[in-house]
């Protein structure tokens, strides 16, 4: 078995001190640095005082299919290559797909160094629900495609991340209010990890009116869930059921409530109750 292998590098987003030991070590030591860009991973090692020993090709989205036949064999023959793209985790919208699905079919190694994700870092500061989220890569860029896409996410209730041009913001935030209507609650994250790092919360109203003069940087937007609404008729309907079968209007109206996601308050179908029984 070869003992070569495909290390896939998180590289920071902005700040070089981020990165990781283990892909400091891996930049002195690869024997062949494939990056999505060579003049930026040269950049990062300036920057991190590394001196990168090995091979540096380019991999990227154009040249990854050309690239993986000969990276293949020199896996195959005891190299170990790394994968790095510009900021970020490879293949998180980032070239890297074809290079892994490769080396799992011919069964070599693949390890990951974990690090920096734009992804999870916007999710994590944007105040949203974060149990249970998506990813949705980068926002369509024509509008119609971009409407339909947003009008699949109307009922989606994870959380929803995605990337989007900063020349596109405005035109998709206004296309997300006629979608999924202005109240719905999202955060645009700008140059996470960098000097003028912003996050911006609010409603998509706000949000679409706050960047109608123009935005600048690297953006990551996170979308909240849709919260389901639950037929105020049918609740009312199960409260009157347990009141018939002998518990107290509050208590029955307290575990619909409790039971039902999206249900309204319990002083909204109280008084719904009560207005149905007279």
């Amino acid at each position: 078995m070869s003992t070569g292998r495909l290390l896939l590098g998180a590289t920071p987003l902005g700040q070089p001190s981020d990165a990781s030991p283990r892909l400091i070590a891996a930049l002195s030591s690869a024997d062949i640095v494939a990056a999505e860009d060579t003049r930026r991973v040269r950049t990062l090692a300036k920057a991190l005082e590394v001196v990168i020993t090995g091979k540096v090709v380019s991999l990227f989205d154009h040249n990854e299919a050309a690239r993986v036949p000969a990276l293949i064999e020199q896996i195959s023959g005891g190299a170990t290559v790394l994968l790095v793209t510009d900021a970020g985790m490879p293949l998180i919208s980032d070239p890297g797909h074809r290079l892994v699905a490769a080396c799992v079919e011919a069964g070599l190694t693949v390890q990951c160094l974990p690090g920096p994700s734009a992804v999870t870092t916007a999710l994590a500061v944007s105040g949203l629900p974060s149990e249970r989220f998506c990813f949705e890569g980068f926002a369509p860029r024509k509008q119609g495609a971009r409407r339909s896409w947003l009008a699949s996410l109307a009922a989606e209730q994870r959380t929803a991340v995605f990337f989007e041009s900063p020349r596109r913001l405005h035109a998709c935030l206004l296309d997300a209010v006629a979608e999924l209507g202005g109240q719905r609650r999202a955060a645009v994250c700008r140059e996470l990890t960098k000097v003028h790092e912003e996050v911006v919360r609010g409603s998509l109203d706000e949000l679409a009116a706050w960047s109608a003069d123009g935005v600048l940087g690297e953006i990551t937007v996170v979308l909240a869930g849709a919260v389901l609404q639950a037929d105020l008729p049918s609740l009312v309907a199960q409260v009157v059921a347990l009141v018939d079968d002998g518990m107290g209007v509050k208590d029955a109206c307290a575990q619909v409530v409790s039971a039902t996601p999206g249900a309204p308050s319990r002083r909204e179908l109280y008084d719904a109750v009560l207005q149905a029984r007279r």
